[in-house]
């Protein structure tokens, strides 16, 4: 469907900085004919797009605080409305009755996200790079930060609509062939049809490939380390983590229960989970804590299998390995080398690399992490945008339509139906073809005042 109706012409406010103490704090209001209200608590007209050092008044012309107003007319704005922001202290009472002032001068307070969904239905922004205001907040490290910005600047969206210009334009092409007999049809024109389709896979293969990273970036990834108690799992996890996480001891099922911990590797968020020792237990909480394990496992993007490397793969460790889902990734890893007197090493075997490290020392911890991104299918590409499970199912499902219509070039009506589907799946993701029960659930997950 098109994109939804324009906002209603009511104004909005709202506190745009963080709860809590602070050396500023900012008030943003979003409507038409701010000017009015401006003057009311500025005393004075305010100058359009100029910072103007004012004292902020309430209805008694009493001074609330004073800092730096802006005023930002239609359409020049970030909502595409007149926007008006109070910079003041950044005290939770005076910020409070900052807004409380706009409130009484007609505001009424915004919902989560509604200035960046004005934006977007006032065609200041599209949808992905809406969506990117979000993650730009969000991003927990510099990749991921960087990535949501050049989404925000539009690299993402504009090489979705390039996407779309090329599949308007074999459109064109197939349904043209349509209105002439086949007889009629010079090889040029299929040749060309190939070739244009052939490019749009190409090229929509490429985009994916920066997607599915941008998607890493801001998804992270969650890693679970399994193995028998005391193959130092508890130990891994507090190397990788540089805390002692998790208690670390020679009895065997000290850890009954999950503990996570955020890292980064590269510039990729990642969650490792340590977990109770995977073994028969008649002690009723460690079983608890192996259930929970189990449920982990499940829910895991990989899989760190632990073993001791002087016992190598054990009979209950090739138990463990034979009960793990066979469509998560799984790295083995094989810890203690320090007690064999050996370095940190990796070893293929059967298509499989093993790494052999020291948990205790930390040698082999790069080893593990180099190897880590590339089972997480992370490779560094120039122009990594930040994309979302939606971004990806669109362009998974534009490449499947694309692929049908390679399948059918010889029925043009069946090739230029999937060519269609291929468009409004691209189209989806700049917000051109929008439920509106979506809309609200990609602005409902803002924070109040963006």
């Amino acid at each position: 469907m098109p994109k939804a109706s324009s906002p209603k012409p009511d104004t909005i406010a709202a506190i745009a900085t963080p709860h809590g103490r602070g050396g500023i704090g900012v008030v943003r209001v979003s409507g038409h004919g701010l000017a009015s209200m401006a003057c009311a608590v500025l005393g004075k007209a305010p100058v359009p797009r100029h910072a103007t050092h004012t004292p902020f008044l309430d209805a008694q012309t009493h001074v609330i605080d004073q800092g730096i107003a802006l005023f930002f007319p239609a359409p020049h704005s970030y909502t595409g409305e007149d926007v008006l922001e109070l910079q003041g202290h950044g005290g939770t009472a005076v910020l409070q009755l900052v807004l409380q002032r706009c409130l009484e001068l007609g505001a009424r307070p915004a919902q989560p996200g509604e200035f960046t969904q004005r934006a977007f239905l006032n065609n200041k922004l599209d949808l992905a790079q809406a969506e990117s205001v979000a993650d730009l907040i969000a991003a927990t490290t510099s990749q991921a930060a960087r990535s949501a910005m050049r989404s925000l600047q539009g690299e993402f969206s504009q090489a979705v609509h390039r996407l779309v210009e090329g599949v308007v334009l074999l459109r064109m092409l197939v349904e043209a062939l349509l209105d002439f007999p086949e007889e009629e049809i010079d090889a040029p024109d299929t040749i060309g049809r190939d070739a244009q389709l052939d490019t749009l896979r190409t090229e929509l293969e490429k985009v994916l490939s920066l997607a599915r990273q941008g998607s890493l970036l801001r998804e992270g990834a969650q890693i679970v380390l399994v193995g028998q108690p005391n193959v130092g799992k508890s130990s891994l996890l507090n190397r990788l983590s540089g805390e002692d996480a998790a208690l670390v001891s020679e009895l065997p099922g000290t850890t009954r229960d999950l503990i996570s911990r955020p890292i980064q590797i590269g510039g990729v968020p990642l969650h490792i989970i340590d977990t109770a020792g995977l073994r028969e237990t008649v002690d009723t909480v460690e079983q608890m804590g192996v259930a929970r394990a189990r449920e982990a496992i499940q829910g895991a993007d990989a899989i760190l299998v632990l073993s001791d490397a002087s016992h190598g793969i054990t009979h209950d460790d090739q138990r463990i390995l034979d009960s793990l889902p066979s469509d998560i990734p799984r790295l083995h890893v094989f810890n203690k080398v320090d007690l064999l007197g050996q370095q940190a090493h990796t070893e293929s075997r059967n298509d499989e690399h093993h790494i052999y490290l020291s948990a205790k020392t930390g040698d082999g911890l790069e080893l593990l992490r180099e190897r880590l991104l590339l089972l997480l299918g992370w490779h560094q590409e120039a122009g990594v945008f930040m994309a979302r499970e939606r971004h990806i199912r669109a362009l998974l499902g534009a490449r499947d339509h694309l692929r049908l219509a390679a399948g059918e070039v010889g029925r043009a009506e069946l090739c230029a139906e999937e060519l269609r589907l291929a468009q409004e799946d691209l189209s989806s993701i700049a917000g051109e073809f929008s439920a509106d029960d979506l809309l609200g659930e990609i602005f409902s997950r803002f924070c109040i005042g963006k």
